[in-house]
C-alpha cells in the first residue's frame, strides 16, 4: 500500500506541473522575439504549429496522467474500504459517478492553476483576488460534491460505510491538495 501511495504522489506531481510548465512554455514563447516571429516568414507558420502540436501533446498527456491518477486513487479505496462483494455492487457505480463529477469540478482548479501560472510574473491585486476567488469557488463545489455522495453513500451502505467513504476520500485529496501547493510558487515571490 505505502509503494502504491508514493507512485501516486509522483504521478499527481507530475500532473499539476504538466499545465503550469505548458503555461510557462506558452509564455517564454510569447516573449521570444525571434526574427521569424517578428516578420511572419514561414518560419512562423511552422513555429506556430510545432506550439500547436506541443500544446496539443501535452493536453493529451495531462489527460493521460489524470486517467492513471484516477485508477491508482480508486484502487486506494477499494483496498481501505475493504467491501463485501455485495457492498461493492451497490459502492462502486455511486463511487464511479462522484469520480466523473469531481472530474468536472477539477477542471476548474486545472483552468485556475493554468491561468495563475500566465498571470505569475505580472501579478495584479485584481488578478490576485480573482485567482483567489476561483480557488474558493472550487473548493466549495469540492466540499458540497463530498457530502451529496456522503448521502448516496449513505443511503445505499449505512452511515458508518459512507463515513469511511469520506474520510479515506478526503485524505486522498489532502494527498493531492499539498502536492498541488508545493508545486506552485508563492504569489510575490520572484515576480
Amino acid at each position: 500500500m505505502k509503494k502504491l501511495t508514493t507512485a501516486w504522489v509522483v504521478v499527481l506531481a507530475a500532473l499539476v506541473m504538466v499545465p503550469a510548465a505548458s503555461s510557462q512554455s506558452q509564455e517564454s514563447q510569447s516573449h521570444d522575439k525571434t526574427p521569424a516571429k517578428k516578420t511572419g516568414t514561414p518560419a512562423s507558420g511552422s513555429a506556430n504549429a510545432s506550439a500547436q502540436n506541443q500544446k496539443k501533446n501535452i493536453q493529451e498527456y495531462v489527460e493521460l496522467l489524470r486517467s492513471d491518477v484516477r485508477q491508482q486513487k480508486a484502487e486506494m479505496m477499494g483496498a481501505v474500504m475493504a467491501l463485501s462483494a455485495a457492498d461493492a455492487a451497490k459502492f462502486w457505480p455511486i463511487y464511479s459517478e462522484y469520480d466523473e463529477e469531481l472530474t468536472k469540478v477539477n477542471d476548474l482548479r486545472v483552468a485556475n492553476i493554468q491561468e495563475y501560472s500566465r498571470a505569475y510574473s505580472d501579478m495584479t491585486d485584481e488578478k490576485a483576488d480573482e485567482l483567489i476567488q476561483n480557488a474558493a469557488a472550487y473548493e466549495k463545489q469540492r466540499s458540497e460534491l463530498l457530502s451529496k455522495y456522503y448521502s448516496r453513500v449513505k443511503q445505499a451502505l449505512g452511515a458508518i460505510t459512507a463515513a469511511r467513504f469520506v474520510q479515506v476520500e478526503h485524505q486522498l485529496l489532502l494527498i493531492i491538495d499539498l502536492q498541488v501547493a508545493a508545486a506552485l510558487p508563492i504569489v510575490g515571490q520572484g515576480s
